[in-house]
C-alpha cells in the first residue's frame, strides 16, 4: 500500500492546479508556474481544497507511480508557494565565488577562473567576507533543478578528505583523513 500516495495534497491560498485531458498538471502560485506530464493511469481530482491522487489497480507499477506522482505534485505546490534553496560553502585558501551579471565566477585553484551560467528559473547569489569562506546560494521553484545545479557546482571541486578544501553543502560533513607521517 502506498501510504504517501494516499495522503491528499493541501492547496494553499493563491495556488491553482489545472489538470488537462492528457493528464498534464500545471500548478500556478505566487512565485511562478510549473508543469508535469503524469502517467495516464493515475487520476487526480480536487476535493475540499485538497488534491487527491488515485490509482486504478493494486499492481506494483501503479502503487509505485501513485506515490511518485503525489510527491512530485506536492513538491511543485511547495515550490510555487515557498520555493527551494540550497547553500554551498567554498573552502580553501584563495578560493573565491562572486556573481557578475547573473554569471557565477569561481576561483578554485585552477589556472583559470570557472564561469557558471545558471539555467532559466534559477537565481544564484554569492557572499564572501574577508577571512571567511564564500557562500553560494541557489534558489528556484523547481526542486529537482535546484538540486541538480547545486550538485553541478559542487562537482567542479568536491571536498577532499585531507585538508577539507573544495565546495560542499553547508550541512555536509566531510570525514577527514590523517595523511602521511614522517618515517624515522
Amino acid at each position: 500500500m502506498s501510504r504517501i500516495g494516499l495522503m491528499p495534497i493541501p492547496l494553499p491560498d493563491g495556488v491553482t492546479i489545472d489538470v488537462s485531458k492528457s493528464n498534464h498538471v500545471s500548478v500556478k502560485g505566487p512565485k511562478g508556474e510549473l508543469g508535469l506530464q503524469v502517467d495516464p493511469d493515475i487520476t487526480m481530482e480536487q476535493q475540499d481544497g485538497d488534491l487527491v491522487v488515485s490509482r486504478p489497480t493494486e499492481q506494483k507499477r501503479h502503487k509505485a507511480m501513485h506515490g511518485l506522482y503525489r510527491s512530485l505534485i506536492n513538491n511543485m505546490v511547495e515550490g510555487v508557494t515557498e520555493g527551494y534553496k540550497k547553500e554551498l560553502e567554498v573552502i580553501g585558501v584563495g578560493y573565491r565565488a562572486e556573481v557578475n551579471n547573473g554569471i557565477l565566477e569561481l576561483a578554485l585553484g585552477f589556472s583559470h577562473p570557472i564561469y557558471f551560467l545558471p539555467p532559466e528559473g534559477i537565481e544564484i547569489t554569492a557572499q564572501s567576507a574577508r577571512g571567511q569562506n564564500a557562500r553560494v546560494t541557489i534558489e528556484g521553484i523547481d526542486k529537482q533543478l535546484v538540486g541538480q545545479v547545486a550538485a553541478k557546482i559542487r562537482g567542479l571541486r568536491p571536498p577532499e578528505p585531507y585538508k577539507g578544501k573544495g565546495i560542499r553543502y553547508t550541512d555536509e560533513y566531510v570525514r577527514r583523513k590523517a595523511g602521511k607521517t614522517a618515517a624515522r
